[in-house]
């Protein structure tokens, strides 16, 4: 997978994380993690092997936290605005754009 689809897919999976603790006060259950991450990559026609899958849990989880004590990603009605109409990310919006800038650095530490 490119380095560029790899962000978006971090990206994704970090928006999901927020949204279920922005639910629940948890992150995504395992069978919700592979849920959605199944949903992007058949979307996107990709593939990541299972390590690959275990490391993106553990990062956007890592990311995650980094903006689940803002205000704004507490409230999963916002955090819906992310989106476009079909389930996409909306890469027009700031709030993407910095979550997107956040997954490209730490994919670059790694």
């Amino acid at each position: 997978m490119q380095p560029k689809a790899k962000v978006e897919l971090l990206c994704y999976l970090v928006v999901a994380q927020l949204i279920a603790r922005a639910r629940t006060g948890d992150w995504l259950r395992t069978d919700h993690f592979v849920e959605s991450l199944h949903i992007w990559l058949y979307a996107n026609s990709a593939e990541v092997d299972w390590l690959e899958r275990m490391h993106f849990k553990c990062v956007s989880e890592i990311v995650a936290s980094d903006f689940g004590n803002l205000p704004h990603f507490a409230n999963e009605h916002k955090l819906a605005e992310l989106f476009t109409d079909r389930w996409r990310l909306d890469y027009e919006s700031p709030v993407v754009r910095s979550i997107s800038a956040a997954c490209d650095r730490e994919l670059r530490d790694i």
